[in-house]
């Protein structure tokens, strides 16, 4: 007679835990901030195609570490819900509160009823009209949910990338200054011997506080050239936040 397999549920839980940490410290970190117009998102990323910050709404958008077709999933459902909301009630109904809780919900319950969690970590942020009012939520693989302010680093290096912005951060920072600074916080990838990150290598976009209604948009090519001061032989043209 064989004996029955068991795994007590505190076990089970920390290993699912430990599972999901590992695969999103893995991942190139993402750097969300605010700056004296709206909200900056800036990730490591050299892929064209494969975006880790996404227009979610209006005034909301969406940043993710960990496994691409996981987060995906999460965006995906993200645009639905907040579509769906301002369909069947207003645009003004759709919030990033609303959008954080839900993902929070679905994160959740990946991780309690599924054998594996979600190896993933998002934050929704929505600029508001004023810097007082912009908001940012910190997602984590097991539906935990923080209200962030000012910035916030996920990834592999975000516990080093989060004392360095905790020491030169100031929410008067221009445009300019703040995806320097970011850059330049990505590039050290927690170690000792720092790149130079070329806008190839890096996703920029914003939330742009004075832009009527749709607020999001991407930063990249010549623009994003000219910040750096480094050149990018396959820039793309794009125009000032």
């Amino acid at each position: 007679m064989s004996i029955p397999y068991y795994v007590s549920p505190e076990q089970l839980i920390k290993d699912k835990a430990d599972y999901a940490r590992k695969g999103i410290a893995r991942g190139r970190s993402v750097v969300v901030m605010q700056y004296d117009g709206g909200i900056l998102f800036v990730a490591e990323n050299p892929s064209r195609a494969l975006h880790k910050i996404s227009e979610i709404y209006d005034r909301i958008a969406f940043a993710a570490v960990g496994k691409y077709n996981e987060f995906e999933n999460m965006r995906v459902a993200g645009i639905r819900f907040a579509d769906l909301r301002g369909f069947s009630y207003d645009r003004s109904d759709v919030t990033g509160r609303s959008l954080a809780n839900a993902y929070a919900q679905t994160l959740g319950t990946i991780f309690t009823e599924t054998p594996k969690p979600y190896e993933v970590e998002i934050v929704v942020a929505e600029v508001g009209a004023t810097p007082e009012d912009d908001q940012l939520y910190r997602l984590t693989f097991d539906g935990s949910v923080g209200d962030e302010h000012g910035y916030v680093a996920m990834g592999g290096s975000a516990e080093a990338i989060t004392t360095a912005l905790s020491e030169r951060w100031n929410a008067r920072m221009s445009f300019d200054d703040a995806v320097r600074l970011a850059t330049e916080l990505l590039g050290r990838d927690g170690g000792t011997e720092p790149r130079t990150l070329t806008p190839g290598q890096i996703e920029v976009a914003v939330l742009d506080r004075a832009r009527p209604r749709r607020t999001f948009k991407r930063i990249s090519g010549d623009r994003l050239a000219e910040i750096l001061g480094v050149p990018d032989d396959e820039a793309d043209s794009a125009g000032a936040p």
